[in-house]
Order: structure tokens, then C-alpha cells, then sequence
């Protein structure tokens, strides 16, 4: 069975009111309403009153997590990295100027987690369960023109532990409030696909919204013409008139005709910009920019995937929405260095696990080249566990989002199609992850018995929700996105398919996803010939990567997980989940080098290092630190990850006469030395020849401080710079071992946002301006405060030599 569809994407607002990337199809008369917020921590009696004394409210900017800004406690629960939630109130005066009278007035949330509810002078306006979902309300009924508009909202976020995985608690996603002309684009309003893609012309149907607010019906022109990305003429242009009935919304369609493509592709993400204009009576009332990415997408159950017709793995990795000590408040520029080092590493696709995910995210895949797999939910008519006490020990909690899932979840699903259908990211449409996981909470009689994977669940437990159920929430999930969109295949992630295959569920998907259960893949291709199977979720072993790599008819894997992420944590001490390719702060971990040398094409090598406990076969780690301190004598197991042919190790200058060992079921080359100090290298070589080296030094004592910024030049409009902190010696050698505690201090128009050192134990407070280096290295975020000038980082620690650095502020 195969499977092919053709497809063009993704929505930008131009305007200069707006930045560059803002998605969610906003129109251009959309201004950013992220700043001087009030914040009551704890609910209110009178939190709906037009009016308030907020006198003992504390100012805050948007986005904004409470969560992450609380101590961590033993006494929370495990499941949300010992951080709490809590019931809070966000409000904001907004002046609406007299000449907007006549005007609709909308105010749009890119989420709010969770349960939320929006007031707008002492009117409810909406309310809204889902957390990661985004929406938009008319507050043209409630508001006052000329004066002061008073926006309140509630969220509670009590039911804390509702999650298997943190949250964060907040408005902590960006905010809009829209001015449109009575007669607008409706939100999520532009779209299109393309229907024939040859080198020489693409045929794109493309389709405008357009929503009368009015008692009257209205004549509208829509003018839509595509620009190449750079360019000023535009590459194909079409327009049509056409009434739109009063108090509706009228789809206007149009055939669109774009000579000699160029496609959007993992390597070279080629991008248009589709602007659309409404034009009434002669003058324009509403503009949009949406970008375009053109590509096909071919799945196949014997050969795999296909991007443009060239077949490809997919080399993915699942991500949260969190980073570290930032929360669940993200800033764009955090998740570009994030999304750029796992593409350094040979990651062409990312899993937005287990949820719609902030449109900045979506916006740097179609810009960088990354393929992606959007989800919608972790659960749906009945609840999983939740761990309070630790990582699956204890007694588990049940809240979550299934209470809601009946009344809300076609809605939410709906939403998120809506909203991201226009990314040339987005590949596969996932409705569910581990939905089906045996005994949690579905069962069914063939788990009598069954081991799935290298799992015994327990059997067959009548009590629990019946597993055939699966396949009727399935298809009515597929409906609701087909209904939206089919230019995409619909996925799921399934964690007990050997139980799955007795429903319909694996039927009712376009394409399945299996986690975990590499050992299916023969079983079930042969047994269910015209199913399409990949790994929706994987470990990093070597075996995993070789059911795809070694099977067509596999078209690849997404690792659990891409980044160190908060929540799911272990017994006390532990923030979160360590198996990420990057640590809480983005940095690239040992496993991240050793993914390197199974992904990437450009050649790389690796070297780590741990001591030898005992002789004899053992297998060689994946997560060896690039550390040359012991003790002289010590027997030294160094490894190196590489995609070279062969690889030498030098140590002072001179080459290691023994070759090296080569763990078959890692991959990895090794070789068991005496220690000596100095400095220690790894030469990759292909065909004799040199093609990458690495090396690590013996460190003395720490001695000072060293710091660099990714960017020396900021905009004063709330940019970010990460500030590199480093410990080395009197000869600038890094000092992994150290662990040295930093102060950071900042003079001029920029904040701290926070500190990162990345160590999952470490479970001091993160809401200071001091904390303890990690590996010999710390991260500062440092966010602009929209005035120019220069700042002034200055970095100290005890005993060792101070630093500082200027950043300019444009």
C-alpha cells in the first residue's frame, strides 16, 4: 500500500506591529500584549469585578510559569518535577483608543495551562480546560472605546499532578489582542495544498476565510500572490470577487499556478510568502503573510517514507515543552539553538510529545529543515497514572485531561489542525500516545499471559476499560482531522500493539506508530502487509537504530528523548528525565556525540572517558564524559564515537600502538590504558586520511572564569542571549570536574532570566542570581528589557579570577 500527498504551508502576519515570525494566522492589525501584566498568586472571591485593588499584585511579562519560580519539594509530586501548582490570576488594563469604535476586538491566546478562564471588565468571555491548545475570544460586546478595558483570567492549575510529565502553571505562551475591520480574515483563515507538483509547475489550491461580522451581506475581492523568500515580484498571482453572506463566514478558493518550484526539503527548506489582501469598495481591510513551504510526502508499508520522492529515515527525537529552569515559558530564542544542535547532530525530525506545542517551535522547523509529527493528546476517555512518590513506585494519582476529553476533545483536536496546518514541517498528525498501554488503562483477554516487548503486564484485568473501545475513539479522532485537513496521513503512537491488534485501532490509522517494540516490526509486516510502521518512540541502544536503518520497510525512529526535560522525575533528588541528546540547558551530551556518529554524514569524532572497574567484556557506555583527571596509573576506558572508517588515539603527541577494541553492540571503539596526563586526542580517518579530530586535557585546579555570548548584538525588544559560563585553569583548559558556585550579576537594560547548570540532582533554588557550575560550565539566560544600551555581565565565584562581558543593545 502506498500512500502520497502533496502539500504547501505555514502562516506569518505581516505587519510592523508584529514580529517577523509571529504564526497562528494573526492578521496584521494584531498587536503583542505579553507586557505589564499583574500577577495574584492564590484564588480571589471577587476575581471576575470589573474593577480591582491591585495593590498587592506583583507585576509580570508574558509569557510567564509560577511553577517553575517555586522551591522544588519532596513533598510534591514526582510526576511534575517536584514543583507545585496552584490556582492564580493574571490581569491587565488595556487603553482601547477611541478611532478603534466600529472595530471587532479579539484577544488570542497561544496557551494557557490550564483550566482557564477569561474576564473581560467583569464579563466571562470563555473558558477553556486544555493547556496546550491555543483560542481566541470576542471581547467586542464587553469593552469600552477611548478608555481603560480591564482583562482578567483565572487559572487554576490546583489538580497539579495531572500530568505524567511538567506543565508549568500560567499564561506562559505569548498573547495578542486583535483590531479588525468588520469584514476580516477569520483566524487560522488562510490555507492551501498543492494538488500537482512537477518540476516545471505546481498547482496550489489556496482559500481565504472571510468572516462578516455584519448585518449586511458584503462584496469582497481576495488578491493572493506568492513571493519567493527575498524577492519584491511575486512568483504567481490570482484574485476573485465574491459576496460573503451578512453574520457568516464565506471559504473563497482559488487555483494558484507556481512556475518552477522550488521545494521545500530537510536540506534545503525552501520557503515562499503567500500574501493575501481583502480588499471592499475599493480599499484594502485586511492583509495576511503566510509562509510556504511546497513539498510531497510519499509513505509506503514496503519502502518506507519519501520527501519529494526521494526515499529517506526519518532520524527523529520526542521533545517536551519545557527548558529546565525557564519552565514552560520559552522564548523563541531558546528553542533555535535547541533545534540547531539536534540538527548538528544528524536529527532531521521531532515529535511534539504529547502535545500541540508553542508556534515558534513549529515556525524554526520549516526554517531549519525539520521534519515533524504534531500530537494531540496522552489520554483520552479514562486517565493514566500519574507518579507522586517517585518514577513508577508508589501510590499513583489519576487527574488529567480525560475528565474533559468527551465535551472538549474533537474541539481541541480540531484546533490544533487548524492552527499548524500550514507548517511544511508538519508531516503526521498524531491523535494519541500511549492511549493503549496495557492495563493502563485499557485491558483486554489476550493479556492473559502475553509479554509485550520485554514486558509482563500483569494480564488480563476485567475491571478496567475495555481495550475495544480503542478502534471507535480512533476513527472518530481520524474524522475530525480529515475533515480539516488531507493533505497529511493520521498516526497515533501505540505502546501495546500486541493488545491493539485484537482492536481496531491500528486499522483505523493511516499510518502506526510503535513504541518500544523494535521486536514486532517482522512479526507485524508480514502478518499485516499493507501496514505503514515506524518507531514512534525509542531508546538509544544501537539495536533500536538498526531495525530502521536495516529494514525499508521501516522509515525510521523518534528517541525518547531529544532534551533533558522536568517532571517523570525519580526518587528525590531528580528534576526530570536525563535521556536527552542535549541537557536541560542545550548542550550536546556524550549521547549526543555518540547519535552523531549513527546520524550525522559529515565525518565527527568523540572521545570519553571513564575509569575501569574490572577487566574482562563489559559493554562500552554511551555517556562517557570528555574527562582527562585521575590518578596516574588508573586503568582508563576511552571510548570514541565516530562515523569515520577507522580512528587513532594520540596521547602527548605520540599515537597509541595498540588498535582498537570495537563493541559490537554499541558500536563503539574503545581502548583500556594506563592513565597518564596531558592532552589525549582522536584522529577519524577515511581512507587513511584525516577527516576529524577531538581532544581533552588534563586540567589543574580550577582558576577562573571564562564566559561567552551566542550574540553580541541584541534587539532591546525582549531578545535573548545565552551567556556560555565557564571554569579552567592558568592555562584556560576547561575543568570538568568543577563545580564552583557562581554569582551573576547585570548592569544595564537587560534581566536574568535564570541559571542553568544542568544537573538533574541539583535541587537548590533556581530563581537566584547564584548557582553551582555543573560538568565545569553554567548557562545564563540574559533577556533584553526594551531600552538601548550596554550591559554589563559580570561573573564571579570564590577564589577564582572574575570575568565580565559587554552586550550592545540595539
Amino acid at each position: 500500500m502506498q500512500i502520497k500527498h502533496l502539500f504547501s504551508l505555514s502562516t506569518l502576519a505581516l505587519s510592523l506591529l508584529l514580529p517577523a515570525a509571529l504564526c497562528a494566522q494573526l492578521s496584521n492589525q494584531s498587536v503583542r500584549l505579553n507586557d505589564d501584566w499583574k500577577f495574584h498568586q492564590g484564588d480571589l472571591d471577587s476575581g471576575a469585578a470589573a474593577k480591582w485593588d491591585d495593590d498587592n499584585w506583583r507585576p509580570v511579562n508574558l509569557p510567564h510559569d509560577w511553577s517553575v519560580e517555586a522551591p522544588l519539594s519532596p513533598t510534591l509530586a514526582s510526576a511534575t518535577g517536584y514543583l507545585p501548582g496552584g490556582i492564580g490570576w493574571y490581569m491587565k488594563q488595556l487603553h482601547i483608543p477611541a478611532d478603534k469604535e466600529g472595530k471587532q476586538v479579539y484577544i488570542y491566546f497561544e496557551g494557557v495551562y490550564n483550566n482557564s478562564e477569561v474576564f473581560v471588565n467583569g464579563h466571562l468571555v470563555g473558558k477553556r480546560p486544555n493547556g496546550y491548545v491555543s483560542f481566541q475570544y470576542d471581547l467586542t460586546p464587553y469593552v469600552n472605546f477611548g478608555t481603560e478595558n480591564t482583562i482578567a483570567v483565572k487559572v487554576d492549575h490546583s489538580r497539579y499532578a495531572d500530568s505524567r510529565w511538567y506543565t508549568g502553571s500560567g499564561i506562559y505562551r505569548n498573547v495578542y489582542v486583535t483590531y479588525a475591520n468588520p469584514v476580516h480574515i477569520d483566524l487560522w483563515g488562510i490555507s492551501y495544498a498543492a494538488k500537482d507538483v512537477k518540476t516545471d509547475m505546481a498547482l496550489l489550491d489556496v482559500e481565504a476565510k472571510v468572516k462578516n461580522t455584519t448585518d449586511a451581506p458584503a462584496e469582497v475581492t481576495v488578491v493572493q500572490e506568492l513571493f519567493q523568500r527575498g524577492s519584491s515580484k511575486p512568483v504567481a498571482k490570482v484574485q476573485k470577487r465574491q459576496q460573503v453572506a451578512a453574520k457568516s463566514v464565506a471559504a473563497i478558493a482559488q487555483e494558484m499556478r507556481v512556475p518552477s518550484p522550488s521545494l521545500w526539503s530537510v536540506n534545503n527548506p525552501n520557503l515562499y510568502t503567500l500574501q493575501t489582501t481583502i480588499v471592499r469598495q475599493g480599499n484594502t481591510i485586511d492583509e495576511m503573510a503566510t509562509t510556504v513551504g511546497i513539498r510531497t510526502l510519499t509513505f509506503d508499508a514496503n519502502k518506507g517514507f519519501a520527501l519529494n520522492g526521494e526515499w529517506m529515515k526519518l532520524k527523529g527525537v520526542c521533545i517536551h515543552h519545557d527548558a529546565g529552569v525557564l519552565g514552560a515559558a520559552v522564548p523563541r530564542q531558546v528553542w533555535q539553538r535547541r533545534l540547531k544542535n539536534l540538527k548538528m547532530l544528524g536529527c532531521n525530525a521531532v515529535r511534539m510529545s504529547h502535545n500541540p506545542q508553542a508556534p515558534d517551535v513549529y515556525d524554526l522547523c520549516d526554517e531549519l529543515g525539520l521534519l515533524v509529527m504534531d500530537e494531540a493528546f496522552d489520554e483520552w476517555r479514562h486517565p493514566k497514572r500519574k507518579w507522586i512518590e517517585g518514577w513508577n513506585v508508589g501510590t499513583p494519582g489519576f487527574d488529567g485531561y480525560a475528565p474533559n476529553f468527551e465535551e472538549w476533545g474533537e474541539t481541541d483536536l480540531r484546533d490544533m489542525v487548524l492552527r499548524d496546518k500550514n507548517h511544511p514541517s508538519i508531516i503526521l498528525w498524531s491523535i494519541g500516545n500511549e492511549v493503549d498501554y496495557p492495563n493502563d488503562p485499557y485491558s483486554h483477554p489476550v493479556l492473559d499471559g502475553a509479554t509485550i516487548g520485554q514486558k509482563v503486564y500483569g494480564g488480563y484485568q476485567p475491571d478496567r476499560p475495555d481495550a475495544m473501545e480503542l478502534g471507535d475513539i480512533a476513527k472518530r479522532l481520524v474524522t475530525v482531522v480529515k475533515e480539516h485537513d488531507t493533505s497529511r496521513r493520521v498516526t497515533a503512537a501505540l505502546a501495546g500493539v500486541v493488545m491493539s491488534n485484537y482492536t481496531g485501532y491500528p486499522d483505523a490509522l493511516d499510518v502506526a506508530g510503535y513504541n518500544y517494540t523494535e521486536n514486532r516490526y517482522e512479526e507485524d509486516h508480514r502478518t499485516y502487509p499493507e501496514r505503514i510502521i515506524y518507531g514512534s518512540e525509542n531508546r538509544h541502544d544501537l539495536n533500536a537504530w538498526k531495525a530502521v536503518r536495516d529494514n525499508d520497510y521501516i522509515f525510521g525512529q523518534f528517541l525518547w528523548t531529544g532534551i533533558d526535560y522536568l517532571g517523570e522525575s525519580g526518587r528525590w533528588p531528580s528534576r526530570g528525565f536525563y535521556s536527552g541528546l542535549l541537557d536541560f540547558g542545550g548542550f550536546i551530551k556524550p549521547r549526543g556525540y555518540y547519535r552523531q556518529s549513527l546520524w550525522a554524514e559529515d565525518p565527527m569524532v568523540y572521545i570519553g572517558t571513564y575509569p575501569l572497574r574490572h577487566r574482562g567484556r563489559q559493554q562500552t557506555s554511551i555517556d562517557a564524559w570528555p574527562i582527562w583527571n585521575y590518578a596516574e596509573g588508573d586503568t582508563v576506558r576511552v571510548v570514541s564515537y565516530t562515523n569515520c572508517a577507522d580512528v587513532q588515539l594520540v596521547l602527548n603527541g605520540t599515537q597509541l600502538g595498540t588498535p582498537p577494541s570495537f563493541d559490537e553492540e554499541t558500536g563503539v571503539y574503545y581502548w583500556d590504558i594506563p592513565y597518564r596526563a596531558g592532552k589525549l586526542e582522536a584522529i577519524g580517518l577515511n581512507e587513511g586520511a584525516e577527516a576529524a579530530r577531538y581532544a581533552i586535557h588534563t586540567s589543574n585546579r580550577p582558576y577562573q572564569l571564562t564566559a561567552s555570548a551566542d550574540r553580541s548584538v541584541l534587539s532591546a525588544d525582549r531578545d535573548v542571549a545565552h551567556i556560555t559560563i565557564g571554569v579552567t585553569d592558568e592555562n584556560g583548559i576547561p575543568v570538568m570536574i568543577s563545580d564552583d558556585k557562581i554569582t551573576v550579576e547585570i548592569e544595564g537594560p537587560a534581566r536574568l532570566l535564570g541559571l542553568e547548570g544542568s544537573n538533574n540532582s541539583d535541587m537548590s533554588d533556581y530563581t537566584d542570581n547564584v548557582h553551582n557550575a555543573y560538568h565545569g560550565r553554567l548557562l545564563a539566560y540574559i533577556e533584553t528589557t526594551r531600552e538601548p544600551g550596554t550591559v554589563t555581565v559580570r561573573l564571579s565565584s570564590p577564589w577564582l579570577k572574575p570575568v565580565e562581558l559587554n552586550l550592545d543593545v540595539q
